[in-house]
C-alpha cells in the first residue's frame, strides 16, 4: 500500500456527535440562539472534523508550495518564470504577505520546494524544505504535465508536510502556492474536474491583457482537448495538466483529514487542488474550510459548484496563502469566543423566555 492509499484509509467519517455537543454549548453563550451566524457553523465544522466535543486549538500552520510550470512557454502570464524563484527567497526571507501574516497571527510557515527551475538548496534558505520533484513541470501542450510517477509525489510531499505540521502540535492547516503561470493549470484542472467553460473559468492571473488573456482560454481549451481521455480521475487530470504545488496542496488535503485536522483552502489555485483531492477521495471537501473567494476568473462559480460557501470575500487574488491565513484567524476568533465567552447559568444572565 502506498502513501496516498494509507493515507485515505486512515480517513474517519465526520464526528456528528462532536459537532451536537459544540453547537449545545453555544446555545448556552450568553447571546442570542444563533447570533454568531456563520461562526457558529464554524465551529461546529471545527469540532466534527477535529473528532472533538471541545473544539481544542493548539496552533495553526500554512503550508506553502513553490513550482515552476512549463505552460509559462505559452505566454499565458504577465511576469517572466524567474519571479517563482525570486518569491521564493522573498517568502522565505520574511518579506513576502504570507510571511508577514504568518507572523502577525503566529502561524508556523512551512514552505517546500516541489519543483522550481532554479535549484537553490546550495543557498541554505531559511525555512525552506526541498522536495523537488523536478525542474518544474512540462509544457502541457506538447504532452502531460508530469509522469504519473511525479503526479504521486506531489501529493506524497504534502502529505508529508501536514503530516510534519501535525506533528509540531497544528489543529489548523492553511495550504497556498506560488508559481508562475499556475492560475492557468488551475484553471485547466478545475475544467476537466467542473465542465466549466474555460472562458468563464480563466481569470487574468499577475495582470494579463486582453490578448494574453484569449492567449490563456485559448491554451486550456486545446490542452483538455490533447489530454481528453486521461482527465477521468484525479491522478490523471493532475498528471495531465496540473502543476506539483497543485498536487502538494491536494496531498495536504488528504493528510490533514486522516488526522483529523481541518485544511484551509486558500483561492483559486487552492480550489483546484482541493476539487482534486475531492476527487481523488470523494466527499473530502467536508473536511476542508475554503478560506475566501478570490477575485480570479471563475472561483466564484466553481465554490458554488462544489456546493462549497466560502468564508471571506476581500477582492484578493494574491495567492501564497494569503487568504487561507486571514481565514484562519478568523476561525480562530470563532474558537475564543466558543472557549471564552460565560454561559447564562455561569454568569447569572436570565435566559430567553420559554
Amino acid at each position: 500500500m502506498n502513501l496516498i492509499e494509507e493515507t485515505m484509509c486512515a480517513i474517519k467519517p465526520l464526528d456528528s456527535e462532536a459537532a451536537k455537543h459544540a453547537g449545545m454549548r453555544l446555545d448556552s453563550l450568553t447571546k442570542p440562539l444563533g447570533s454568531l451566524g456563520n461562526l457558529e457553523e464554524i465551529v461546529q465544522r471545527y469540532a466534527a472534523v477535529r473528532r472533538d466535543p471541545q473544539a481544542s486549538f493548539r496552533r495553526g500552520a500554512l503550508t506553502v508550495f513553490v513550482a515552476d510550470h512549463g505552460v509559462a512557454d505559452a505566454g499565458v502570464s504577465a511576469y517572466p518564470k524567474a519571479v517563482t524563484v525570486e518569491m521564493l527567497r522573498n517568502i522565505a526571507l520574511g518579506g513576502a504577505a504570507i510571511s508577514v501574516l504568518a507572523r502577525h497571527f503566529g502561524f508556523d510557515l512551512l514552505v517546500t520546494d516541489v519543483g522550481v527551475e532554479t535549484d537553490t538548496s546550495a543557498e541554505v534558505l531559511p525555512a525552506v524544505r526541498y522536495r523537488r520533484i523536478g525542474p518544474g513541470t512540462r509544457n502541457f501542450l506538447e504532452g502531460s504535465a508530469m509522469s504519473p510517477e511525479q503526479a504521486r509525489k506531489a501529493i506524497d510531499a504534502g502529505i508529508e508536510a501536514a503530516n510534519h505540521a501535525v506533528s509540531r502540535g497544528a489543529t489548523l492547516i492553511g495550504i497556498g502556492e506560488m508559481g508562475i503561470a499556475n492560475s492557468t493549470a488551475a484553471a485547466a484542472v478545475l475544467a476537466a474536474i467542473t465542465g466549466i467553460e474555460p472562458a468563464r473559468l480563466a481569470g487574468r492571473g499577475t495582470g494579463i491583457d486582453d490578448a494574453a488573456m484569449r492567449r490563456k482560454v485559448g491554451v486550456i481549451e486545446d490542452a483538455l482537448k490533447l489530454h481528453q481521455h486521461s482527465l477521468r480521475d484525479g491522478l490523471g487530470t493532475l498528471a495531465s495538466v496540473g502543476g506539483f504545488e497543485i498536487g502538494a496542496m491536494a496531498g495536504v488535503c488528504l493528510a490533514g483529514a486522516a488526522a483529523s485536522v481541518p485544511v484551509v483552502a486558500d483561492g483559486f489555485i487552492a480550489t483546484a487542488a482541493a476539487a482534486l483531492a475531492d476527487r481523488i477521495r470523494p466527499g473530502l471537501r467536508d473536511y476542508l474550510f475554503f478560506g475566501h473567494c478570490s477575485a480570479e476568473g471563475g472561483h466564484a462559480l466553481v465554490l458554488e459548484t462544489l456546493w462549497v460557501r466560502p468564508i471571506l470575500q476581500l477582492n484578493m487574488r494574491l495567492g501564497e496563502g494569503t487568504g487561507a491565513a486571514l481565514a484562519m484567524n478568523l476561525i480562530q476568533s470563532a474558537l475564543a469566543l466558543f472557549h471564552q465567552m460565560a454561559t447564562f447559568s455561569g454568569a447569572g444572565v436570565s435566559g430567553p423566555i420559554k
